[in-house]
Parts: structure tokens; C-alpha cells; sequence
């Protein structure tokens, strides 16, 4: 179970930091450029995307599809809270200085790129026939068919 926890606030702990660069990339790069603020903003976003969908990849194999759900599913919300309450404040900014509109905003959008990673990630998975239930179904198979098959006398 520690080890449970290990994985998730550590995907948690990632997704955090890759929010503070691009914040940083954003503040500090392109400080009164609010076009380049909002690609960084996008390719942040899209970074998210990539690492959710190979953490799917690879926790997928070895995980039946509930307990990954759930762990990816902790793992995201802790960091999207943390990216939207404390990723400003750590620039000095008001998490909501924005308005509602944007606060919910970036939260809407964490959440769909998020969403959107998670599911390439695992479909390929799945498409591959990598998954934990593929992988299962597999070895019952190939138990199946190398046993003998038993003779029942009368």
C-alpha cells in the first residue's frame, strides 16, 4: 500500500513541477507577450497529455484497469489542485486574480487534457494487447489449450 501512495504522489509531484517550468517559462521568457504566454500555456497542457498517457502505457501492464483508474484519477486531481492553487502563488499571483472564468477554466482544461492522455495512453495499450486483462485472458488461454484433453470413461 506504501508503495501505492509512493507512485501517485510522485506522478503527482511531476505533474506539479512540469506546471512550475512552464509557469516560469511563461513569467520570465515572455513576461508581457500574453500570446506566447498562452502557447507555453497550451504546450504545457499537451506535455501533461504525453506523460499521463505513458504513465497509462506503462502502469497499465500491471494493473487491472479499476486500480489504475484510481490511482491516475488521485494522482490528477491532487496535481491540478496544486497547479491551480498554490502553481500561482508561487509567482507571487492570486490563484483567482484571474477571475472565476479562468480559474475554472484551467481546472476544465487540466481535466480534458488530462482525460484525453490517460485514454491514448491506454487504448494503445489496449490496441497492443499489453493490458492486464489481454495479458490474463492470454496465459488462461494458453493454459487451456496445453493441457490434455481428459478422457471420461463409461
Amino acid at each position: 500500500m506504501k508503495n501505492r501512495w509512493l507512485r501517485i504522489g510522485a506522478l503527482a509531484g511531476a505533474l506539479f513541477a512540469i506546471n512550475l517550468v512552464a509557469r516560469g517559462v511563461a513569467n520570465f521568457a515572455y513576461g508581457d507577450d500574453t500570446d506566447m504566454q498562452d502557447r507555453v500555456s497550451l504546450i504545457f497542457f499537451g506535455v501533461v497529455a504525453l506523460t499521463l498517457a505513458i504513465v497509462a502505457f506503462r502502469w497499465g501492464r500491471d494493473r487491472p484497469v479499476g486500480v489504475l483508474l484510481a490511482d491516475m484519477a488521485g494522482a490528477v486531481l491532487v496535481a491540478c489542485l496544486a497547479t491551480v492553487l498554490l502553481g500561482p502563488a508561487v509567482f507571487g499571483a492570486n490563484p483567482v486574480g484571474g477571475g472565476a472564468g479562468e480559474f475554472f477554466a484551467q481546472i476544465w482544461l487540466y481535466a480534458g487534457f488530462s482525460a484525453g492522455g490517460f485514454l491514448v495512453g491506454y487504448l494503445l495499450l489496449v490496441v497492443l494487447a499489453k493490458d492486464y486483462r489481454s495479458r490474463q485472458l492470454a496465459a488462461y488461454s494458453k493454459a487451456k489449450l496445453s493441457k490434455p484433453r481428459r478422457v471420461v470413461r463409461r
